[in-house]
């Protein structure tokens, strides 16, 4: 962390107490001329004139941390795991009705697990654990007055997992977007028959290209196989993070033939990575086992304390969120994928059984899937420039319950565990909103035009000569496949198109129907493509 010259707040109890989170402030404070604001990357540097310096001890600095600051929780673990237990007490103390002292009283319990004596004359209005208008809270049906300290908690998890995203300007544009509005046009464009009759091929590209992310992408029974669990499951029965749940989802991604001896929650060590010339490349580090089901109660404490805002925002966080925790031995990034599908379905946003085929984009543009590494190491690329040095393979290797066998040990999950708990996911946000709305406005409407020309090319054909539409499916493959030439092996199928001028008309009127349909106006993509906003 670069601490600004003459820090204030947070910035300046992790100077002085020497804590440093792994992820960065997104909001850091300093003593200067005049006041200002300094924006890059989407992090704030804020400088106020002299007569805003704090006192120089705990207390002040954190009032204005949670003042003037976006409150960090990664930060305040790690500041009150170390320090604060006298000084918040004493504070309270001393303020028993100050609105300030009573958050701070409130997040140090929350966070710690140790508790603080609440003084006699404790009083004041309700106030909230964090401003939503800076950072995502709960939705305000679901937040809880905690009488004890006359704090309403407003944070959208649980002490185990409670994601972070500050509302910038990028992450609230990102938040808007309108996926119903977005596949509404599509509908009044192509109709609802032709959209859904897309829907499955949908799916499968969905399949297709997930593996495709992973390096799977030839597998084909494996494609078929997360197709068939996306088309039912997507929207369906519960949320898939229990144990139970997820060894009943996993199994069905994962097929009979695996090699792990126990599905559902992992009982091993994981990391993600590569192996270079037999060298061992770690990129990220997953939390340990004994801390997964508390992990995924707060993400399912999420989504519930959540529901009713941003659909968008929220599958981004829940996907994203399971990609961190990476609950299971196998199966973690297929059930990311799916869980945007999942969340959006039951937000309402898009029907029965459309599914978006996001990877698609992802693996159709270098820059997407660059922006996909780019956007997971906002979490992982910090954590392993702190904990890499505990990284160890040994020379033992260890076989766990769930039938995987390694050698790779991890000594730092206590240094690790507040970035688990609480990441930073607003680049998600922004990224993943770029991502759907490229699905609707160009896969889709893609897929959909094709489909509308093939449909209109199937009537062409069938002009000519009556047939089956999966005769004319075949004319149209032999098309394509031999440049508008019929060949000889079609002409032995069905030789009614060997007759003199028949298969010139088909080839004819194939070529108009396709040409009709790239006539028609694109101005629909550029009118509702979201653009990527820009980071402030």
């Amino acid at each position: 962390m670069n601490t600004p010259p003459d820090p204030i707040g947070a910035a300046w109890l992790a100077n002085t107490f020497s804590v440093e989170p792994m992820a960065r402030l997104p909001v850091m404070s300093q003593i200067g001329g005049r006041r200002s604001t300094q924006v890059d990357g989407g992090f704030r540097l804020e400088t106020y004139p002299e007569a805003m310096r704090p006192p120089d001890d705990f207390k002040s600095h954190l009032q204005f941390h949670l003042r003037h600051e976006v409150p960090h929780l990664e930060f305040l673990a790690r500041l009150f795991a170390r320090n604060g237990a006298t000084e918040i007490q004493d504070w309270i103390n001393s303020e028993p009705t100050g609105a300030y002292a009573r958050r701070a009283a409130f997040l140090y319990e929350w966070l710690t697990k140790a508790d603080l004596k609440a003084p006699e004359r404790l009083g004041g209005n309700y106030v909230d654990a964090v401003d939503d208008e800076l950072v995502l809270a709960a939705t305000p049906s679901k937040v809880v007055k905690v009488q004890r300290w006359r704090v309403n908690d407003n944070l959208p998890g649980t002490r185990s997992f409670c994601p972070l995203v500050v509302k910038t300007e990028a992450v609230q544009h990102a938040s808007a977007l309108d996926v119903r509005a977005l596949f509404g046009e599509l509908t009044e464009e192509f109709g609802e028959e032709l959209l859904m009759r897309a829907a499955a091929w949908m799916t499968l590209r969905e399949s297709k290209n997930s593996f495709a992310i992973e390096g799977e992408s030839d597998r084909l029974s494996r494609i078929q196989r997360f197709a068939d669990v996306m088309a039912r499951r997507t929207g369906q029965g519960e949320l898939p993070l229990t144990d139970a749940l997820l060894a009943n989802l996993q199994g069905e991604i994962l097929g009979e033939l695996t090699s792990l001896n126990q599905l559902g929650i992992r009982k091993s060590p994981v990391f993600v990575g590569e192996t270079l010339r037999y060298q061992e490349i770690v990129h990220y580090i997953a939390p340990p086992f004994r801390e997964l089901s508390d992990m995924l109660d707060g993400l399912r404490v999420f989504i519930e304390r959540t529901n009713g805002q941003s659909p968008v925002l929220r599958s981004t966080v829940a996907a994203f969120s399971f990609v961190y925790i990476h609950p299971l031995a196998d199966g973690n990034g297929r059930v990311h994928r799916f869980l945007i599908n999942d969340l959006l379905r039951r937000d309402g946003t898009i029907p029965d059984p459309v599914i978006l085929p996001i990877s698609a984009v992802i693996m159709d543009d270098p820059g997407e899937r660059r922006g996909y590494d780019r956007v997971l190491d906002e979490v992982s690329k910090p954590l392993m420039e702190h904990v890499r040095a505990h990284v160890e393979f040994t020379g033992t290797r260890t076989s766990y319950p769930d039938g995987v066998t390694s050698n790779f040990a991890f000594h730092g999950d206590l240094e690790a565990l507040p970035l688990w708990r609480y990441p930073d996911l607003g680049p998600h946000v922004v990224y993943m909103s770029n991502i759907i709305g490229r699905t609707i406005t160009e896969q889709m409407r893609e897929q959909s035009k094709y489909m509308r020309g093939h449909q209109q090319a199937r009537l062409a054909i069938k002009e000519v000569v009556e047939m089956p539409d999966h005769q004319a499916d075949r004319v149209l493959r032999s098309l394509e496949q031999n440049k508008g030439i019929l060949s000889n092996v079609l002409a032995k199928e069905m030789p009614v198109l060997a007759r003199p001028g028949v298969w010139d008309e088909i080839a004819a009127g194939v070529e108009l129907a396709f040409s009709l349909e790239a006539s028609i106006d694109n101005s629909v993509v550029e009118r509702y493509r979201p653009g990527r906003p820009m980071q402030n």
